[in-house]
């Protein structure tokens, strides 16, 4: 086992299911917390109470197994590429990728797993009602409506990160037409939430005039502090999502022509020189093709001219030295069309960067700029 990753115990809908070593601590907090329910619901298990706790925390492992499930199944539904379902400390959750994301399949994507609980919740008090007397059957029964019940109430709460939350986000997102603004509205409901969890946990025991339990101050302040960074998370990443969005090559890009591997260096500084001047590097791109009498080159980028090794060339040489003897290849993947923006253009930035820093923006056979790496990562 990688313990960043945990114990892959399976695979559904294309994706590895997680056991994270985080969710083991999780089974033993709840089962602690299940030992007082267990032993007021089932008295007669006795010495056995442990045992009963820990078996119903299992069963609703079970239950958040199928929650996460419905969120991989929907998305998948919906075009998304599923990564990961993962059990942790937190209960769980579902990687997916969301470059296709609506306000819609958001929404639809996030309330199927609260909606799981609901009929989970459904069935077991179904079963619960239909038991006679009391049985170690009927406890997992009772406690599952009711803890699936609970779920549901608190992953429908219209926070982030909550399932509530990303709903509470689509709904913004559908009426103002902007995402980021749904996710800032989201997020500041999770901190609120956050925050009045942790309140909860201590007014609601002293109001009502019973002990603070200490355990419950401490999981709900864990729960809540998860909550708060979670929400700056989805915050943070959606305002870097909303600048890729609107990444514009026309704004970023700089200055970039197209020269023939028989131009001479001479020649190549002279059109730097007349293109650029002194307030920008013009980058020169080899192409495949003869350097016209009069014109831009076109035809298919192979190379970069290398600035530095320009500049090296003696000038005696210069008039006849081709440009390509101070060139480097240019690999396919850095020639990307200028007419993408957005999450494609800087898809496209980030496949090419291992390989180039910098892409050549071509409209047809014609270059059209150079866009570098660190401008793209900049802007963002």
């Amino acid at each position: 086992m990688d313990k960043s990753t945990g114990w892959v115990v399976g695979r559904i809908a294309g994706a590895p299911v997680l056991l994270k070593p985080s969710a083991l601590v999780m089974v033993g907090v709840l089962t602690l917390l299940f030992v007082p329910t267990v032993r007021t619901v089932s008295p007669e298990l006795g010495s056995q109470t442990l045992l009963g706790a820990f078996v119903v925390v299992v069963m609703l492992m079970v239950s958040v197994f199928l929650h996460e499930l419905a969120h991989a199944l929907a998305a998948r539904a919906h075009g998304m590429v599923v990564q990961e379902l993962a059990l942790t400390l937190w209960g769980g959750h579902t990687a997916y990728t969301d470059t296709r994301s609506t306000p819609r399949s958001s929404a639809v994507i996030a309330v199927v797993g609260p909606l799981t609980n609901v009929v989970l919740a459904g069935l077991a008090w179904f079963g619960y009602q239909a038991q006679a007397g009391s049985s170690s059957v009927a406890l997992l029964l009772y406690v599952s409506a009711y803890a699936n019940a609970a779920v549901a109430i608190f992953n429908l709460l219209p926070g982030l990160p909550l399932d509530g939350g990303q709903v509470t986000e689509a709904l913004v997102w559908a009426v103002t037409g902007s995402r980021l603004r749904g996710t800032v509205v989201a997020a500041w409901t999770g901190r609120v939430l956050a925050v009045a969890l942790v309140a909860a946990a201590i007014a609601v025991p002293s109001l009502s005039g019973r002990r603070v339990e200490l355990l419950m101050v401490v999981w709900a302040a864990l729960i809540g502090s998860f909550m708060w960074s979670s929400a700056s998370a989805a915050l943070a990443q959606s305002r870097r999502r909303a600048k890729i969005d609107a990444l514009d090559p026309r704004l970023l890009a700089r200055p970039a022509v197209a020269v023939s591997a028989d131009v001479t260096v001479a020649q190549a500084r002279q059109i730097a020189e007349d293109l650029g001047g002194d307030d920008a590097q013009v980058q020169l791109v080899l192409v495949a093709g003869p350097q016209p009498t009069a014109g831009v080159a076109t035809g298919q980028p192979v190379g970069l001219v290398d600035h530095l090794a320009l500049a090296d060339v003696p000038e005696n040489a210069a008039a006849t030295a081709p440009v390509w003897s101070v060139s480097v290849a240019l690999p396919t993947v850095a020639v990307v069309d200028a007419a993408l923006a957005g999450e494609q253009l800087f898809s496209a930035v980030l496949r090419a960067a291992p390989h180039a820093p910098v892409c050549i923006l071509v409209l047809g056979e014609h270059v059209v700029g150079a866009l570098y790496a660190t401008d793209v990562a900049r802007a963002i």
